[in-house]
């Protein structure tokens, strides 16, 4: 929704301001789809050129998430919660074991089946299991348990900072690839240089909207995409670093209810539900079964 509104106000502000001042629109309508081809062609060449395909892959991906909402609200942090508190009463009452049937088939788990959202997350899900796996085969010494998850989380962040670099790329190109249209479009001038000047007037137009457009569309679209994106993916990460808390503090002895708080503090404060909230929601869980 924030993207529609984005690039509604953009435009209209814009064309509205312009036509408002006396612009001719239709010296822009000409020009523009000659523009966007050339303009295309560049940015789409050198996006290829510049990025390996896996980059490339996630990277179109990726621009879905700008037209979905928010990913991870109060509801999903308090899901997230409940999931930690169900897994690590399980493990307190009937041992570390009786996780062993829900981490290795997470599609197949009861225990997962009472939470759809977590369940749908598959790189958080994935790391969930994964570490429980390392505890369920022993692994025992927090601070080793905390250093591979920092790399872990440092790969995931990589990755994800190679898209939002791909995309910033791009916008950080527009201008100059804007100008380059220009040059073509003054060429195409100088060589009707013979034309009377309303001739040539509209032709020297048509080669500046080159310019216009490379700077507009950077500005105005593509560079505050890469800065949504950039706030999407840190999102996860933020997700992912309250399950790190959570089993760190669980690994260390805590108790559920103390193990989740851990986790809860480390959420940001705008989705942050209160203790009585995720007290609320954890008394009212059915008690997890092996």
């Amino acid at each position: 929704m924030n993207l529609i509104i984005g690039i509604v106000t953009v435009i209209l502000c814009t064309m509205g301001g312009y036509v408002l001042e006396g612009g001719h629109i239709q010296v822009l309508a000409k020009a523009a789809p000659l523009e966007i081809v050339i303009m295309g062609g560049t940015m789409v060449g050198g996006f290829v050129i510049a990025n390996p395909p896996i980059v490339i892959k996630r990277t179109l991906k990726s621009l879905g998430l700008l037209m979905k909402k928010p990913r991870y609200d109060k509801g999903s942090y308090i899901e997230l919660l409940c999931v930690l508190y169900q897994f690590f009463k399980l493990a307190r009452t009937k041992g570390a074991l009786a996780l062993e049937k829900h981490i290795e088939n997470p599609e197949e788990s009861s225990l997962f089946e009472q939470f759809p959202g977590f369940k749908a997350e598959h790189h958080p899900l994935e790391f969930f299991c994964d570490y429980l796996r390392l505890i369920t085969l022993g692994a025992d010494k927090p601070f080793e348990i905390d250093a591979l998850m920092d790399e872990e989380l440092q790969v995931h962040h990589d990755e994800d900072n190679a898209i939002v670099t791909a995309v910033q790329n791009v916008a950080d190109g527009l201008p100059a690839i804007g100008i380059v249209a220009a040059v073509l479009g003054v060429i195409h001038t100088m060589g009707s240089i013979s034309e009377p000047p309303e001739v040539l007037g509209r032709l020297i137009a048509g080669a500046l909207v080159g310019t216009f457009m490379g700077v507009w569309i950077a500005y105005g679209y593509v560079g505050p995409m890469a800065n949504s994106l950039k706030a999407i993916l840190e999102n996860e990460s933020k997700y992912m670093q309250c399950i790190k808390i959570g089993l760190l503090a669980h690994l260390q002895g805590s108790a559920p209810s103390v193990s989740i708080e851990y986790a809860r503090k480390t959420i940001p404060s705008d989705v942050r539900p209160t203790f009585g909230e995720v007290e609320e929601a954890t008394s009212a869980l059915t008690a997890p079964t092996a």
